[in-house]
């Protein structure tokens, strides 16, 4: 690869797609989208992703590719993405990939473990002893064959607590010494990031104007489309932020103002979980902690002053 491979990483409306168009038009990049509900197509709207005018200033990939009715995992992600790069590259150019999904960064940078699936019934045994132990003896349990799992995940993490004593009771090895053989990593050195962390003011009222402009752009229609395809509820592209919100209005369970307004609060929820998320996973990368586009470009170029202003 001959490129540069720049990772700019930041919760919803954080400002991360407008800094990564114009590091594109900067260095002549092609975007990769690292945003797991930017794969979808019939999506568009409700998950931000890039209009007509960005689509023609800079190549981008993996936006809108898959249909909804496909769940995409992030190993499948990873294979995805690394592909991409990889021809990026072997044109000459600068691969720059934007999201928030913190766990596409995560494989990308540090590789992926390939875990057996666990099966349905060992699922239905964890969560069941979850229930019966209650957290405490559960995380206790796990701290016998994973205590390293059972150190890191978050108090309250009930999914995570699980998943971990599901992938040792499936496989006989921890989730920890999975992960420690994990492959797809990008090289290292090879790769730089930053990552947005506006002021949580700011962040909250773009996550609610963000909101109100959705609706604007056809948010509704595009809800009303996957409602029509009468797609499994579980699948990833139905549990997009603002779906549930914007489906309950169109059944005519609430009104319109009022799945706004939930809306907006679950994209407040969401941002504060990735903001979470990154001060967890990406406490080395360096930060950009302004509010406005100008600013943030202002602070790439202080940490990358080769780019062009």
């Amino acid at each position: 690869m001959t490129g540069r491979i720049w990772l700019i990483a930041g919760p919803t409306a954080s400002g991360k797609s407008a800094l990564g168009q114009r590091l594109a038009r900067a260095t002549g990049g092609e975007i990769v989208n690292a945003d797991s509900m930017q794969l979808y197509a019939g999506l568009q709207v409700l998950s931000a992703g890039p209009g007509p005018e960005e689509l023609a200033a800079a190549p981008h990939h993996l936006f809108g590719t898959v249909d909804a009715a496909d769940g995409w995992s992030v190993g499948r992600w990873l294979r995805a993405a690394s592909d991409v790069i990889v021809e990026i590259g072997a044109r000459g150019r600068d691969a720059i990939v934007v999201g928030g999904t913190g766990l596409y960064f995560s494989a990308l940078t540090k590789g992926l473990a390939e875990i057996p699936q666990v099966p349905a019934e060992v699922r239905r045994v964890a969560a069941t002893d979850f229930d019966d132990l209650g957290e405490g003896a559960f995380r206790a349990r796990l701290a016998e064959i994973d205590p390293a799992a059972a150190a890191r995940i978050a108090a309250g993490d009930r999914q995570r607590l699980a998943r971990a004593w599901e992938v040792f009771a499936a496989t006989g090895t921890s989730l920890t010494d999975h992960q420690a053989s994990a492959s797809g990593a990008l090289p290292a050195g090879s790769w730089t990031a930053v990552a947005l962390e506006p002021p949580r003011a700011a962040l909250y009222a773009r996550c609610d104007a963000r909101l109100d402009g959705m609706i604007a752009d056809g948010a509704l229609d595009e809800v009303a489309a996957l409602m029509a395809r009468k797609l499994d509820p579980t699948l990833p592209a139905m549990k997009a932020v603002g779906v549930r919100e914007l489906s309950a209005h169109l059944r005519g369970e609430t009104g319109l103002a009022q799945a706004i307004a939930a809306a907006q609060q679950e994209t407040r929820r969401y941002a504060k979980r990735q903001m979470t998320w990154m001060r967890g996973q990406m406490s080395d990368w360096p930060r950009l902690d302004a509010a406005e586009p100008r600013d943030q470009w202002r602070q790439l170029l202080a940490l990358e002053p080769a780019l062009t202003p």
